[in-house]
């Protein structure tokens, strides 16, 4: 079922990712991890639906979504990006298979770091952050999305690796065999993967030939 929602607020956080607030409409649940899929409520869009994660928390009185937008195509998430406060979306139900399951490592590349956001946050509002870890992956030091925010509240369990530049901070390559083998020491815990599929996808059958069960990591399939 669909509701025309508001936005209330957007923010810039990076060079090319903005975070809406909307209106929650009454009784609208999801749980941390989840998505939804969204679309503008104009003639020529409301029928343009994409999926996004919520990044607000199910008891909040508001709705969020961090999104990036791609200027070399025309496509939804490039309107979203001129959209103002005030303008409107059809938000639909939530949906997703990405939640969490116990402790264990979040691994992000890019925008794939949504879903992991309200998933820190609620582990962080309920006091259960203690041994989660999370590897985040980015081309360029100005492609980290809220990179202040997860130094503060995961500390040395936040690794930002960059595939691009050196940067003091930050680890320098791609997140694979070596560096899971560098950086986990229990491969018998849970894994969150996150990303552009060909990560993913390459990620998650290197963690199983590392010994990771299949049933222990959790991806949107």
């Amino acid at each position: 079922m669909s509701t025309i929602v508001k936005i209330l607020d957007i923010q810039t956080l990076t060079h090319d990712v903005k975070q809406y607030t909307l209106e929650k409409p009454e009784g609208y649940t999801f749980i941390p991890g989840q998505a939804t899929e969204l679309a503008i409520n104009k003639e020529e869009w409301k029928d343009e639906l994409r999926p996004f994660t919520f990044t607000s928390l199910p008891e909040e009185d508001h709705l969020e979504f961090v999104i990036k937008s791609y200027a070399d195509h025309d496509g939804v998430t490039n309107q979203l990006d001129r959209l103002v406060k005030g303008d409107e979306l059809v938000l639909n139900d939530s949906w997703g298979a990405i939640q969490y399951n116990g402790t264990g490592v979040f691994i992000a590349g890019g925008a794939g770091i949504t879903p992991f956001i309200a998933i820190i946050k609620d582990l962080k509002k309920n006091g259960n952050l203690a041994g989660n870890r999370l590897f985040f992956a980015n081309k360029t030091k100005e492609d980290v999305i809220l990179e202040g925010y997860f130094k503060d509240t995961l500390g040395s369990n936040f690794i930002s690796i960059l595939e691009k530049e050196t940067v003091s901070g930050h680890e320098h390559g791609r997140i694979g065999a070596d560096f899971l083998k560098n950086h986990v020491q229990d491969f018998s815990q849970h894994f969150y993967v996150c990303g552009p599929d060909p990560m993913v996808k390459a990620i998650s059958e290197t963690l199983e030939q590392l010994g990771a069960k299949p049933d222990a990591i959790t991806f949107e399939k």
